[in-house]
């Protein structure tokens, strides 16, 4: 089986992926983490580094190629990305399941805040829309995809209510049912 994860920055895609990879015992690959060990080889922010992926595709490609490799060579993994919903390509035998994770702006907004130690929401808030705006121009540019499509999402998730733990046992129910089990 192969899980992916998918939504904008702080609505738990991340934290959520590793307590399924624990709950499951997949394998698990982080696009977000391979963005940002990126931009921060080239010492960049995210700002900066998503500015240079709007003038060269490279970058985005590589990890969309990487996820749309590990779909089809691995069937039991899960690939948290953005568009990693968009971009698995699993062979016709392997269940795949796309979750796309979401949360209002504000919400997510305080999430990034506690996560990086921000004490700005101004600040974060900015931040935030400048990288959602980047990501939606890039994905609409170099894919054609429009973000805020969620048709292709067999489970579509808002995280506001609940902690990490209720949104896992949650997606868990749903994945084992998805799944057959």
């Amino acid at each position: 089986m192969i899980i992916t994860i998918s939504g904008l920055p702080g609505t738990g895609t991340t934290t959520v992926s590793k307590i399924l990879q624990e709950h499951y015992g997949m394998d698990f690959r982080n696009g977000g983490e391979i963005f940002r060990g990126l931009a921060q080889e080239r010492g960049m922010t995210l700002a900066e580094f998503g500015a240079l992926c709007e003038a060269d595709v490279t970058v985005d490609r590589l990890i969309d190629e990487q996820h749309k490799k590990l779909s089809r060579e691995c069937d039991n993994i899960i690939l948290e990305g953005r568009l990693a919903g968009l971009m698995a390509e699993p062979p016709a035998h392997v269940k795949c399941i796309r979750i796309w994770l979401k949360a209002p702006l504000e919400t997510r907004v305080r999430r990034i805040m506690d996560r990086e130690g921000s004490s700005s929401f101004k600040f974060e808030m900015n931040k935030t829309m400048e990288r959602e705006e980047s990501e939606r121009t890039r994905y609409q540019k170099y894919y054609n995809v429009d973000i805020n499509d969620l048709t292709g999402y067999d489970i579509v998730l808002d995280t506001e209510p609940w902690d990490q733990y209720g949104v896992a046992d949650i997606l868990i129910k749903a994945i084992d049912l998805c799944s057959g089990k």
